[in-house]
């Protein structure tokens, strides 16, 4: 690729580039869109998936593109986990050679939306950017309200004045704090957050009602349940436990280990997201999980079994805004979504293991 923009820098250093990044080529207007009612029957359809560059949504514009869609992935990389990660991700979606943009930006930057609505013909939007994690969470509640709750409105609003009608947006089982009833149901009275990523997610799930509302648009929010797999971030829990656990280090297990995460893989995941673009409902909430809980103790002896090594265990205090389970309801995406999880975490861990292995990060 040539003809690099004056005074811009790219964003994916790499001599092989095959994407039609926005700092490397100025593609111009692209094909007109497609927006039918029923979408499983289209050809081709852009997506723009914010996020793109990260754990689900590198995985997302993987699948899209795979399918035959057009894809832009918006994204800032900034550097919540060192950049490299996402790096990595873009180029090896970039080696697939299909209609891809890698376009840099932050969606709580209006104008950075708007200069990119301005010049393509969006059909669907899948809304994944956003500052993730409980902990880190307390720590800058401020910046997860600009990014998760300004940064949501910024792209409803640049959908509604550019006639977008349908967006998925990623929630997070953390909605529902400390629920008494399990498992826990879309239709769960949630009101007392625990965090301020879950207010932060609480929002957007309220915002996008309000755009349905009011302009008609076709939104679903997905309560994603602790997604693990392939290019998972480096800050989760997995991930993490898995690199200490390679070095002989020790890892940092809060409590006594039997808080309980219902862990769903990421391919799973990207069935239930796309299940989502391919046909209309309005609003809708839906719970993505396994319908599974394990418990901490038990994610690391089946980490332990997949590595062949033993971990080394420090136990610190619970974390404030940590919750004791999670435990996902999936009655309604069965029904409404045809989702059907098919990886347990017996098999997710050693497939995880395996990519692990082999990951250069």
């Amino acid at each position: 690729m040539t003809g690099q923009v004056a005074g811009a820098k790219c964003q994916v250093a790499d001599a092989g580039c095959h994407v039609l990044c926005v700092t490397c080529h100025a593609s111009g207007q692209a094909r007109l869109s497609t927006w039918t009612k029923s979408f499983a029957s289209l050809r081709a359809v852009n997506f723009l998936v914010t996020g793109g560059a990260g754990f689900i949504g590198s995985n997302l514009c993987e699948r899209l593109l795979l399918s035959g869609h057009a894809v832009w992935a918006f994204d800032d990389l900034n550097s919540f986990y060192d950049p490299k990660f996402k790096q990595r991700n873009l180029r090896e979606i970039q080696a697939l050679g299909n209609p891809f943009e890698f376009v840099a930006g932050d969606v709580a930057d209006r104008s950075a939306l708007d200069a990119l609505f301005a010049r393509v013909k969006f059909d669907q939007i899948v809304h994944l950017a956003a500052r993730a994690g409980v902990r880190p969470s307390l720590e800058q509640p401020a910046l997860y309200q600009r990014v998760n709750v300004e940064g949501t409105v910024n792209l409803l609003e640049a959908a509604r004045a550019n006639r977008v009608k349908k967006i998925t947006i990623a929630s997070t089982s953390s909605v529902y704090g400390l629920n008494s009833k399990v498992p826990f149901a879309e239709s769960d009275p949630i009101f007392s957050a625990i965090s301020p990523y879950a207010a932060s997610k609480l929002a957007c799930e309220s915002l996008g009602h309000v755009y349905h509302h009011l302009y008609g648009m076709d939104v679903v929010m997905l309560r994603f349940f602790t997604v693990y797999g392939q290019r998972q971030r480096p800050d989760l829990a997995i991930y993490k436990f898995a690199k200490l656990i390679t070095a002989g280090k020790p890892i940092p297990v809060f409590g006594d280990g039997s808080a309980a995460r219902d862990y769903t893989f990421i391919s799973d995941i990207l069935d239930g997201v796309i299940a989502c673009t391919e046909k209309e409902f309005g609003y809708e909430i839906f719970n993505l999980g396994e319908s599974q809980t394990v418990r901490l103790d038990q994610m690391i002896a089946l980490l332990e079994d997949a590595l062949g090594k033993k971990a080394v265990i420090e136990r610190q205090p619970l974390q404030p805004g940590d919750v004791p389970l999670t435990f996902a309801d999936i009655s309604k995406a069965r029904q409404r979504l045809g989702y059907k999880p098919q990886v347990k975490i017996e098999l997710g861990i050693p497939r995880f293991v395996e990519w692990f292995k082999k990951d250069p990060g």
